[in-house]
């Protein structure tokens, strides 16, 4: 009988290992399955379009003191991340200065490969903003928090003042005034009276801001 409930037990215990086995192959089946239906996750970036709208780079419009990354294929050497100058202009090895402000990624792309075709033949040219400054206004004087602000929405002077944290005590808010370089380069002074327009008055002071405007509160 000892013999019998010996043989017993082994078997009992050889069931029970069995059964974990499989239970842990199953387990790592569906963990498989599981991680092979998950959509793969798009690979992180610094770009600062990445954390509002992308930047299409059929629409997009570089700027002065936008950062590019131009590359390429199989050309490491002239392969490069440049910032534009405040002039517009880029340097690259080979093709020396040339204009990026004012286009696209993709008409820059063409305009490059037009360049390199004396040094490269059949160049494959690709054009990616790493960061954007030109959409961008300024906010300087008695403000809490003066500086640079992202312009990547619809922003008017009173929105830039509370970006801003609002003024401090001794600002004079009824001479707030707006600076804006035309085309041509001359500057406009576009006067803002904060208090006026919080009653309803003069609401068209309350302007729309453009990349690159300068906010200044005495």
């Amino acid at each position: 009988m000892n013999w019998q409930r010996s043989r017993v037990g082994t078997l009992v215990t050889r069931w029970l290992h069995f059964a974990l086995l499989l239970a842990v192959l199953t387990s790592l089946a569906v963990a498989q399955d599981a991680a092979a239906a998950k959509p793969a996750q798009p690979p992180t970036t610094d770009n600062p379009a990445s954390a509002g709208t992308p930047i299409r780079p059929d629409s997009y419009v570089i700027g002065a003191e936008d950062v590019i990354s131009v590359y390429v294929w199989k050309e490491p050497d002239m392969s490069k991340s440049v910032p534009v100058r405040p002039d517009g202009m880029i340097s690259l090895p080979l093709v020396g200065e040339v204009k990026a402000a004012g286009y696209t990624p993709v008409q820059l792309q063409d305009v490059l490969a037009t360049a390199m075709k004396k040094y490269v033949s059949d160049p494959q040219v690709t054009v990616v903003v790493e960061k954007i400054s030109s959409l961008s206004f300024n906010i300087v004087g008695e403000v809490a928090h003066p500086g640079y602000f992202p312009l990547t929405r619809r922003m008017t002077v009173l929105d830039a003042i509370a970006m801003a944290g609002g003024f401090k005590d001794f600002a004079k808010t009824k001479k707030v005034y707006v600076l804006r370089t035309a085309a041509n380069g001359t500057q406009q002074r576009l006067p803002f009276n904060y208090k006026d327009v919080i009653h309803g008055k003069n609401e068209q002071q309350n302007i729309e801001l453009q990349p690159r405007d300068t906010i200044v509160v005495p």
